[in-house]
């Protein structure tokens, strides 16, 4: 039990990048976690709660939370798609592209994209005026898939690629026009017109900027197009995941945290309906499961089906003490690594940019994230080669345009660690 106690030997065993090793000491971890714990809540019952008891649970639980962060990079780093396994037949004039932008990173000349680019029409545009040159097209869709393994938000919500700076859509809030009517009855019968809203989401610049080498430039052996997509996927990642949880939409995406929050009873559209727990920065102590199942059953059937409980490593290391009336356990771990957990049935989303458990705090969301949030890629990556700022490096502007925001306001729900 004390080697439970002490992460390392653990995490030395998931640092080696044996996935199903680090599995393994995680689910022992776990059951440790829940033996302590079992004594813990009966101690709480019995009133004969013991100090020490907690101290140790509190330890295993923190190991446990470590444990999973190493396996879930584990996972991450042999789920990246590696351009060399791509099975898209590039054409010609991907070809072309993709020697031109080849010869542009890795020496300056850029003759080749700014022939291509003109010829192209569809975006004109050169390195003085608009930033940089467009990334080949396969490094494009390697950054998306990328980005969409590794960002929290974006791995569960909607998604559009548009090639405009800003998506607008019409949205049904009362839902469309309908009535009954009978077949030889004539089509006269008036029915409620429906209420629409029109969404407006505007992307926004968000950038990398690695540096490089001349000598790694020189090298033929290195994939350029592997390395700019390894060197900005998680700088990218980053940055999206904090604004699509808490973004202002000021010169970023709009996150669902920072729209209107109203009480469930209260609800109206442009806002997000939350349940409280009844005690501030915690669960009750009484039946401590009821905010959650109430926060579950706030959400209508049609979105329940596809609900997502999404919160941070800390919020789910306070979840995973909690029993329901039956005595089960709500937090339940992945049956297999790079598999989520599951909360009272539902996936776990892990994104760390939700905030922790404190009074008032909206540290849990539960909803249909697919039908509730949209994320917004206009097309087109573009890379600006700077060697001048910081000699001897050779620095490399990359951007893309990101946009983001809640479509559907009923499809959201969120848990408030408040009394009232």
């Amino acid at each position: 039990m004390e080697q439970l106690l002490n992460p390392s030997p653990e995490i030395k065993s998931a640092g080696g990048g044996d996935i199903a090793g680090a599995f393994d000491d995680f689910m022992r971890s776990f059951e440790a976690f829940k033996s302590e714990n079992d004594i813990r809540l009966d101690q709480i019952e019995r009133r004969s709660a013991d100090v020490l008891t907690g101290q140790k649970v509190d330890r295993i639980n923190s190991a446990l939370t470590e444990q999973k962060r190493v396996l879930d990079e584990l996972v991450l780093r042999g789920r990246r798609p590696s351009l060399g396994g791509v099975t898209h037949i590039a054409t010609g004039a991907e070809l072309e592209h993709r020697s031109a932008f080849d010869a542009y990173v890795r020496s300056g000349e850029s003759s080749g994209l700014k022939r291509l680019e003109g010829k192209a029409l569809a975006v004109s545009t050169n390195a003085g005026a608009d930033g940089g040159y467009l990334v080949p097209e396969e490094t494009e869709r390697e950054i998306g898939r990328r980005l969409a393994v590794i960002s929290p938000i974006r791995a569960i919500a909607g998604y559009r690629q548009v090639s405009s700076n800003v998506y607008r859509k019409p949205f049904l809030i009362s839902g469309a026009a309908t009535g009954w009517v009978g077949e030889t009855t004539a089509r006269n019968t008036a029915t409620t017109s429906p209420t629409l809203a029109e969404l407006a989401f505007p992307t926004v610049e968000l950038y990398a900027m690695p540096a490089a080498t001349q000598t790694l430039l020189d090298d033929a052996a290195v994939n350029i197009d592997e390395w700019i997509a390894a060197e900005v996927d998680t700088v990218f990642a980053e940055q999206e995941g904090s604004a699509f949880v808490s973004g202002d939409g000021t010169n970023k995406p709009r996150g669902f945290l920072d729209y209107d929050k109203v009480a469930e009873s209260s609800w109206a559209w442009s806002k997000l309906g939350f349940i409280i727990t009844g005690a501030a920065g915690e669960f009750p102590e009484e039946n401590p499961s009821d905010p959650l199942v109430d926060l579950v059953y706030a959400l209508k059937s049609g979105y329940r089906q596809n609900g997502t409980f999404v919160m941070n490593r800390r919020t789910q290391g306070e979840i995973r003490k909690l029993k329901d009336e039956n005595g089960h356990y709500l937090w339940t771990p992945p049956a297999q690594a790079g598999a989520p957990a599951t909360l009272m049935g539902f996936p776990v989303a892990e994104a760390e940019d939700m905030p922790n458990i404190a009074s008032g705090s909206f540290s849990i969301a539960f909803g249909d994230f697919r039908r509730g949030y949209l994320v917004i890629d206009r097309q087109g990556v573009r890379v600006l080669r700077d060697p001048y700022s910081s000699k001897p490096y050779v620095l490399f502007y990359v951007t893309k345009r990101v946009g983001g925001g809640v479509q559907d306001f009923d499809a959201i729900k969120l848990l408030k660690f408040s009394a009232s």
